[in-house]
Formats: C-alpha cells, sequence, structure tokens
C-alpha cells in the first residue's frame, strides 16, 4: 500500500507539470531558466542560508527539549542534506526521513528521533498556517474573492472542520484515560509536544525560527516574481505566494513540482496577472530552492568520501590474514542459543 501510494504521489505531481505544459507550452519553463540573473540568485541563495540556519535551530530546540543531543552544526549539515534530497528525489519528504533515521542511530533512539523531526516540521507548518490565514482573510486576493461568492460553501466547510476538530480532542481525551497501547501512546505524544514545543524554554525559539523562515520564503518568492518580470506591489504578491506556498505541502509533488506551479500560475491569473508569468515565477521560484540546497550535495559527497577513507584506514591498519597452508582452522566459537536473539536486537537497534 505504501508503494501505491508513493507512486501516486509521483504520478499525480507529473501529471500536474503534463497539464501546465499543454494548456500554457513550455515557454514558461524556458523563461525559467532564461530570466535568472546572478545577482538574484546569489540573494536568493543567502536567503536559503538564513532560513536553513533557523530551520536547524528550530530542530535543535525540539530535540533537545526530547533529551536527545544535536550539535548546532550538525544540524545545520543534517539540514542542508535532508534540503538537498528533498529537492532531487521524488515525494519531497525522504531528505527528512534521512535525517531523522541517522540522528536516531547516533543516539540509540530512532523512534525519539523521527518525533523529534515530525514535531518540528509540525510546528513550523502551525506558524505558517497561522500567518497564511491571517493574510488570506484580511488582505484582497483571489482567495477573498472567492469567498464573498461562495460564502455559504466556506462557512459548511469551516463548521465540518470544526466538528471533526472537536471530535478528535474529546478522542484525544478518552485515549488519554485509557489503558491500552494507543493509550500510552497518546500521552506520550502530548507529553513530548509539552517538553520539545509548549515549554518555556523552547516556544519562543521555535515561534521566531518559524516566522524568519516563512518570511525567507516569501523573500525568495518576491525575488523570484521581479526576476519573471512582475512589477506587482508586495501587498498583491504576498497572498498569491501563500497559496503557492500552501499548495507545496500537497503530498502530490515530484522534487516539490507540479501543485506549486499549477496554483502559481492559477493565483496570478485570478488576480488580473498573467497566469503565464505566474507559472514562471513558481519555475524560477523552484530553481532557486534547488540552488539553495545545493551545499546538501557537498555534505553528502564529503560524508561518503570520509567513510570510504575510513574503511581504508581499517582495511589498512587490521588486514585479514588468511590461515597458512596445512595448519588447522581456529575453533568455531560456542555461542550460547539466548544471546542471539539479544545480539539481533542490538542489530536493529543500530547499537
Amino acid at each position: 500500500m505504501g508503494r501505491i501510494w508513493a507512486w501516486a504521489r509521483i504520478l499525480g505531481g507529473a501529471g500536474i507539470l503534463a497539464f501546465l505544459l499543454w494548456r500554457l507550452g513550455t515557454g514558461a519553463f524556458v523563461d525559467g531558466l532564461r530570466v535568472i540573473s546572478l545577482p538574484a540568485l546569489s540573494l536568493a541563495f543567502a536567503i536559503g542560508v538564513a532560513t536553513t540556519v533557523f530551520s536547524a535551530w528550530r530542530w535543535c530546540l525540539v530535540a533537545r527539549g526530547l533529551g536527545l543531543r544535536l550539535s548546532f552544526g550538525t544540524a545545520i549539515a543534517d539540514y542542508y542534506k535532508a534540503l538537498f534530497l528533498n529537492a532531487a528525489l521524488p515525494g519531497g519528504v525522504l531528505g527528512d526521513v534521512d535525517r531523522a533515521v541517522q540522528h536516531g542511530r547516533d543516539e540509540g533512539d530512532v523512534a525519539r528521533s523521527v518525533r523529534a523531526v515530525v514535531l518540528e516540521r509540525t510546528a513550523g507548518q502551525l506558524v505558517f498556517l497561522a500567518i497564511a490565514v491571517s493574510v488570506l482573510l484580511t488582505v484582497p486576493s483571489p482567495v477573498l474573492t472567492v469567498l464573498r461568492t461562495h460564502g455559504f460553501v466556506v462557512v459548511v466547510v469551516l463548521a465540518a472542520v470544526a466538528l471533526a476538530a472537536v471530535i478528535l480532542l474529546l478522542a484525544f481525551r478518552k485515549l488519554r484515560q485509557g489503558g491500552s497501547r494507543v493509550a500510552a501512546g497518546v500521552r506520550t505524544g502530548l507529553a513530548e509536544i509539552r517538553t520539545g514545543l509548549l515549554a518555556r524554554r523552547n516556544w519562543p525559539g521555535v515561534t521566531l525560527a518559524s516566522v524568519v523562515v516563512v518570511a525567507g520564503h516569501l523573500a525568495t518568492f518576491v525575488v523570484a516574481a521581479r526576476s519573471a518580470g512582475s512589477a506587482a506591489s508586495l501587498t498583491r504578491l504576498v497572498p498569491l505566494m501563500l497559496l503557492a506556498l500552501l499548495a507545496m505541502s500537497l503530498p502530490l509533488n515530484v522534487g516539490g513540482w507540479g501543485p506549486r506551479e499549477a496554483v502559481t500560475a492559477w493565483a496570478f491569473g485570478a488576480a488580473g496577472l498573467s497566469a503565464t508569468q505566474g507559472l514562471t515565477t513558481a519555475v524560477v521560484y523552484g530553481l532557486f530552492a534547488f540552488v539553495a540546497a545545493l551545499p546538501g550535495a557537498a555534505v553528502l559527497i564529503g560524508r561518503g568520501l570520509a567513510r570510504l577513507r575510513t574503511a581504508a584506514a581499517v582495511r589498512v591498519a587490521a588486514p585479514i590474514s588468511p590461515v597458512p597452508y596445512g595448519l588447522p582452522a581456529a575453533p568455531a566459537v560456542l555461542v550460547e542459543p539466548a544471546l542471539v536473539p539479544a545480539g539481533r536486537e542490538l542489530v536493529r537497534a543500530g547499537a
């Protein structure tokens, strides 16, 4: 089932891109390469450095709140590697999975490390959603036009969301009072939310880092829009860019490409701007994001070479000597059967 869903996500993103090519042609994609200048690329790269540093800081705060060790330098390197893998591989989340599992193996607790990454990303998404909803409901945009035109439908949707939230809260409350494994998991999760996100020493930094990251993404989109030739004011562009960032969270993409381009083209067209220019802006933003993640490739290559050097040094320091001809082989070591399962557990735990 997981493999089917993974292929559905990739094919969905590819289908969206194919539809855009059919409707708007290849010109917008080609223009995305043509309009990029070195100053704009350098500025976008610098913004990417800032957002990556603050994202890594947020991860450090959450991980340490859960009792895990994570140095700031290691977090920056791992975050860059994750960004590169997210941009280079289909799905857009494999990099986060890699940094969670690798950090968990280093700390001897993969499950807690995975939860730390989930909490860190969730915190960023919640702050982003709060900013996006506040702007989209107050600043003139295609969203406000839809709300005014289809207000009844929106009210029904919001009521359904509120009802679902109440049901979930009641279910969580009941689970917290239960004694099952699921109830224990819920209690553990809530306790880690309190210590990792809501603790007094954590939540100001997590919130600040998330706000800076959102501002960095918006600034990169502004640079992309200016590179694509848009002269629209910031108050007109920001809601459109927030819609594009919301689309990036949809699980139908190829390395982040797909929904972002479709929503940006629609939003620019609905706002009275050119849909083709919106698509070009999204393409430029995607190229900016990929270039900003390239230091992750250097981290990946550097660590791979370091592992090869370590393996070569081990082979030189402790070569394998064959048994001389004519001498009896070493006697087999007898292992108690009870120790075998324990050894397997250590291997699975990454010890």
